[in-house]
């Protein structure tokens, strides 16, 4: 006996049809002799509707507090209702809030991290026959407040609690069968890949690809939890996220991915001293504000120029906390470009490849398709681009490396 977490994601409980059929596979697993914890999203559309009731009811900025307490009602309809759907159909099931399991995290409203989970109650239910249904995206802080994990947050409840419980298995259940080599919908060549490197699949993740949180992926790479991406919609094999093999470093680059959730910040005439950047990028920090890539140019007369991205969703925020900073420093002024897209390949071969970054900006090049800023690591080569041209560059670099070929 295996036991299995799966987590479906809200178009997979969109509406009771759709439950059903997450009922019906959850029951496959059962019947197949495993115990099985089950982690919902809410259904699709309801975070989103009840992001415009907090929007229209606060003027916008509603008290943290309690739009944790408002958003964390979503996962609560479908747990219960999925439960509902599995006793008709004779199976024991029961459904439990974050706060229920004491899925204990930090107190950072909205975007909290897990710090702990108690497996007592979940392999109490387990020993009673039970298939444990649990709210993903939620949890509770030390001072019994209600918490959030922040967009995407579910994909992260599930592999914590896989690997809490020490799971076998972690299967991630979307409206998307697989780890593709580029958006499907962008590039009708994006290949399937039957597996990717925990590594590769962070990469990917921080660099725009939505199909798994990055967080979720940090600690199945911490806690060896082996992952399974596959769709709630038909039956084909998914892609296995897991250790990196002599397999993987075959090809040079995995997959290419851009994200057009990216605005350029450019500090002009920034005093070239000790201790400036760090003044710079604190109360960004502070906010919990996400900075990607940064450059600094070499410095003139004791001034630079400081560029670097951070998520679109945050500019108005940006823009508010530095018009003060750049006032302290003595800066001269900031640029903001929101019409950016940052393009990215990923490949763990790429360690032991040369040329991977000259044929990249070679490609690029050919097709007049200018380079705003560079970052690389070890295994990730990203570009900053005009937004116009983000579909046709990934178009470019997925022939380019011949991704649609398995090698």
């Amino acid at each position: 006996m295996a036991l299995i977490v799966q987590k479906y994601g809200g178009t997979s409980v969109g509406d009771i049809d759709r439950i059903k059929n997450v009922a019906r596979r959850v029951i496959k697993t059962k019947d197949a002799g495993n115990d099985v914890i089950v982690v919902l999203s809410a259904m699709a559309g309801e975070t989103d509707r009840l992001v415009q009731l907090a929007s229209g009811a606060s003027d916008g900025t509603p008290v943290k507090r309690e739009y944790d307490m408002l958003l964390s009602s979503g996962e609560q309809v479908s747990i219960s209702l999925l439960a509902m759907v599995l006793n008709t159909f004779g199976y024991k099931a029961k459904s439990f809030l974050g706060h229920q399991i004491k899925i204990l995290t930090d107190e950072t409203h909205e975007s909290a991290r897990i710090q702990k989970i108690d497996t007592t109650l979940i392999f109490d239910e387990l020993h009673d026959g039970n298939i444990v249904i649990i709210a993903g995206f939620q949890g509770v802080d030390d001072k019994n407040e209600i918490t959030t994990l922040g967009r995407g947050g579910s994909d992260t409840s599930a592999v914590a609690i896989a690997a809490a419980t020490k799971a076998d298995a972690c299967e991630i259940y979307t409206d998307v069968d697989g780890v593709y080599t580029t958006d499907p919908n962008v590039y009708s060549k994006a290949r399937k890949l039957k597996k990717i490197s925990y590594e590769e699949m962070l990469e990917l993740a921080s660099a725009g690809a939505k199909v798994l949180q990055q967080r979720s992926v940090e600690l199945a790479k911490k806690y060896s939890v082996p992952l399974y991406v596959k769709s709630s919609f038909n039956n084909d094999e998914g892609t296995l996220v897991t250790r990196e093999d002599s397999d993987m470093e075959k090809e040079i680059v995995s997959a290419v991915t851009f994200d057009k959730n990216q605005a350029k910040v450019t500090i002009i005439h920034v005093p070239d001293e000790p201790g400036i950047a760090a003044r710079l990028f604190m109360p960004l920090s502070e906010r919990n504000i996400i900075v990607d890539m940064i450059i600094q140019n070499a410095s003139i007369e004791g001034h630079t120029d400081l560029t670097f991205t951070v998520p679109k969703g945050d500019i108005r925020e940006v823009q508010q906390i530095l018009d003060e900073v750049i006032k302290d420093i003595g800066a001269e002024k900031i640029d903001y470009d929101e019409n950016i897209s940052k393009i990215s390949i990923v490949g763990v071969g790429m360690k032991s490849h040369s040329g991977v970054a000259s044929n990249m900006f070679a490609s690029l090049a050919n097709e007049g398709i200018n380079i705003m800023m560079i970052s690389t690591s070890e295994i990730k080569i990203s570009c900053v681009i005009r937004e116009k041209y983000a579909e046709l560059a990934v178009r470019i670099l997925h022939d380019a490396f011949a991704l649609e070929t398995e090698e």
